[in-house]
């Protein structure tokens, strides 16, 4: 049963989720909201909006993981945040369950509008052993991991004598041929190579890294020239491109078949496998009564009101992946809508925020429509693409594209003090290099302290002889007894 606690009796605007949608909409509404007597809460189980964009570069060692996260309680001052989850929403009577994170009893909130930004989630299909052996790459938590990981793997191949073995620490595989999927590989083969170069005892050429996409191409977001490109650079850094392939098992060894006829493609060994072949909104929005397009996203009008067969849905309100975003530019998805991104999330965002004030006093709402900037992507130091739509299409390979990728997203990590760390992570990258230290043990942090708070076991009493046994004189543990004169004793211990 849902419960109360303590929350603000003041008309709510509850927004679910804080990624790029939830923060920018509490940071763009907070104080109007509070100043004409209301509040803004925003439910998130975490307390930090994660710069998804930086992923890579932390699971590469060049931002510190802390840096790529925005906190809640430090940039919203004026909201009102609970740590949980929404589990359901009954719009009809305007009330939210947020299940708590701490794993409380569930909690009740009611609300005038509600604003859906919770985002996506990552997307995998039933292949046998992918639950147990991969990793994504949608969490700040995955990033660090996935870093901690590739060192931990380099060091302990380096004392590995089994050469199947060692094949297997040393081998990476990436499945998705997207954004992330590009930028995390060639990340991770930067990192491999500052390590390799610290490590005697591991070749280069011992390092084996596999991009596994199921398309023909890569990359949909650039020009066809510029993904050809692309994957001859991969291939030149000695990363092998599988195209049209698919992963069909990870139980045990990787089985990778060749798309459309299903035959096989390869099978090998890996101890490392990084999933990032796209990704699904949230499934809570299932347990909402708002309208849903057949991808599972709520169904909304160009003005970011919630609407579907039966009309708009009065006060709510919904953006970014979680949402079927009309593209009015032609240039979204097949399906007509918005792609997927950060660049998107963040500029629906703001019009979000400046609606749902215009409705407080009946203004006209203006619908979303962005121009598109381009697309950028890092693949490591002073390397990437880009295509930037300033003055007509501008495509930019190597260092140039690296710089833009980085300019670009220093200027969109929100809030000037995040802008400020992260760019000092570059400074200091530049001048000593990639962090290439293995933090180890963050998943038992405890364990070093239980392992000194233990008591040592006692050393095992000797066994008693056997009552058969027939002892031998002068055998240790020998049942004869022999008389010896105290003085004689004395004077052979003096010796």
């Amino acid at each position: 049963m849902a419960t109360t606690t303590e929350l603000q009796d003041r008309p709510r605007v509850l927004v679910v989720g804080g990624g790029y949608v939830g923060l920018y909409v509490a940071l763009k509404l907070q104080k109007k909201i509070a100043n004409a007597g209301g509040i803004v809460t925003l439910v998130d189980p975490l307390p930090y909006m994660t710069y998804q964009p930086f992923l890579p570069e932390v699971a590469g060692g060049n931002i510190e993981a802390r840096h790529a996260v925005v906190s809640h309680r430090q940039h919203l001052k004026q909201t009102e945040l609970i740590q949980g989850r929404v589990t359901s929403i009954d719009h009809a009577n305007r009330t939210a369950v947020v299940a708590p994170a701490d794993g409380g009893a569930n909690i009740e909130v009611p609300y005038f509008d509600v604003v859906l930004a919770a985002g996506a989630i990552t997307r995998t299909f039933p292949i046998k052993g992918l639950a147990d052996k991969g990793i994504g790459l949608k969490t700040i938590e995955e990033a660090v991991a996935l870093r901690n990981k590739l060192l931990e793997r380099i060091e302990v191949a380096s004392t590995m004598t089994d050469p199947a073995e060692r094949a297997r620490a040393l081998t990476f595989v990436v499945v998705g041929g997207g954004f992330a999927g590009i930028e995390c590989i060639t990340e991770m083969e930067d990192l491999a190579r500052a390590a390799v170069r610290n490590n005697p005892r591991v070749k280069q050429e011992e390092i084996r890294f596999v991009l596994v996409e199921a398309m023909g191409r890569i990359m949909p977001e650039v020009t066809a020239s510029q993904a050809e490109w692309v994957v001859e650079h991969l291939r030149s850094r000695g990363i092998e491109v599988l195209l049209n392939t698919s992963l069909d098992n990870a139980e045990g060894s990787l089985r990778l078949i060749n798309l459309p006829d299903k035959s096989l493609a390869q099978d090998f060994e890996a101890d490392t496998l990084v999933w990032t072949a796209g990704v699904q909104a949230n499934p809570m929005v299932r347990s909402t009564d708002f309208p849903l397009e057949p991808r599972g996203r709520v169904r909304v009008l160009p003005d970011l009101r919630i609407g579907g067969d039966e009309g708009i849905v009065d006060n709510a309100w919904a953006a970014g992946d979680i949402a079927a975003v009309p593209d009015l530019t032609g240039k979204g998805l097949p399906d007509g809508t918005c792609v997927p991104n950060a660049q998107h999330a963040l500029r629906q965002a703001k019009r979000l925020a400046k609606n749902l004030w215009a409705s407080r006093w009946d203004k006209q709402l203006k619908d979303y429509k962005h121009k598109n900037l381009g697309a950028v992507a890092g693949f490591g130091e002073w390397k990437g693409v880009a295509n930037i739509n300033l003055l007509g299409r501008i495509g930019l390979k190597g260092p140039l594209a690296w710089l833009a990728h980085r300019g670009y997203h220093g200027m969109a990590m929100p809030t000037f003090e995040r802008k400020f760390r992260v760019v000092l992570n570059w400074v200091i990258a530049f001048f000593a290099g990639r962090d290439t230290t293995q933090l180890l043990d963050l998943d038992n942090p405890r364990g070093a302290f239980v392992a000194a708070a233990t008591p040592a076991p006692k050393p095992a009493a000797a066994a008693a002889p056997a009552a058969d046994a027939t002892p031998v004189a002068g055998a240790p543990g020998s049942a004869e007894k022999t008389k010896v004169d105290p003085k004689e004793a004395v004077t052979a211990n003096a010796k």
